[in-house]
């Protein structure tokens, strides 16, 4: 330590004395700041109010044609967990990946884009440090707005249609006490299906200055990915794409618990995810920060 207020840092630069890389940036300024932004009451709204947009669509067209009970679709006004495992259904493939993609391509690319990215690691907040604080809370944000949907639909279901039992297509019905149980389950599985395209929108956050690219990239990817996963040609490949497993979730609603492809669809998704976090974090730390 100098007398000059300045200490020799381990790598031998100069560092402002009391200055501790550990406590930059602390995860709960990062949330506030991301939680009073304008498009996370949007998304938050949004999401709170589709299951009773839902829930007034079976209010005025009716009860749904049960003969062929095929569907979560076809059940839904059978209980409250009905409504709420059909509020995932309908939102699983695309309505939820927006929100995913979102808060964690949104995250580093607006930074950039209101050009306070370079005063963000003036501060100076490690690189590495500063990716895994916007992450963490691109994430969190994510897995709230996963929980939101289910969970507004359960309640709003439970108001219209009471409490019941969770009447499965195949005919038979789980118990109340059991079915919550297995929804969250099911919510947790859609979460772990999604990371691949909140690790895809990370990168392209770290990549461009962009916010819509980085969003609009992933989303796309995720509707090209669904597109393909269609194409029955393909066979066995199509189980090498993250959207062939995102509804397995459904085997966690069955009368007997079933893992196997949930644990593959998680695992793929994960796998990529590790992938494509890495390619981030090692581009953002050797990019020239210039806006």
């Amino acid at each position: 330590m100098s007398g000059t207020g300045v200490r020799v840092g381990d790598g031998g630069t100069a560092a402002a004395a009391g200055y501790r890389p550990g406590r930059t940036l602390p995860l709960r300024v990062e949330a506030v700041r991301q939680l009073r932004r304008r498009r996370t009451m949007v998304v938050g709204g949004v999401l709170a109010a589709m299951p009773l947009i839902v829930l007034a669509a079976f209010q005025i067209g009716g009860t749904p044609n049960r003969d062929n009970r095929t569907t979560f679709i076809d059940l839904a006004t059978a209980s409250g967990p009905n409504f709420a495992a059909t509020v995932l259904f309908m939102g699983t493939g695309f309505l939820l990946v927006i929100p995913v993609a979102l808060f964690c391509g949104d995250t580093v690319a607006s930074e950039a884009g209101w050009s306070s990215l370079r005063y963000l690691l003036a501060a100076p907040v490690p690189r590495a440090r500063l990716l895994a604080r916007k992450l963490t809370v691109g994430l969190a944000f994510s897995a709230a707005a996963l929980v939101l949907l289910p969970l507004v639909g359960l309640v709003a279901g439970t108001l219209a249609y009471g409490w019941g039992d969770l009447k499965l297509p195949t005919g038979v019905s789980l118990p109340a006490a059991e079915a919550l149980p297995r929804l969250g389950i099911a919510v947790a599985f859609v979460f772990l299906g999604e990371l691949v395209v909140a690790a895809l929108a990370f990168w392209l956050s770290t990549v461009t200055d962009a916010p819509l690219g980085a969003v609009g990239g992933a989303v796309f990817a995720s509707i090209i990915t669904g597109v393909l996963d269609a194409v029955t040609a393909l066979g066995s490949l199509r189980e090498w794409l993250p959207a062939h497993w995102q509804y397995a979730w459904a085997d966690a609603l069955q009368p007997r618990l079933e893992w196997g492809g949930m644990l593959q669809g998680a695992s793929l998704s994960v796998s990529y995810a590790l992938v494509l976090v890495a390619l981030a974090f090692r581009g953002f730390r050797r990019k020239d920060i210039v806006s």
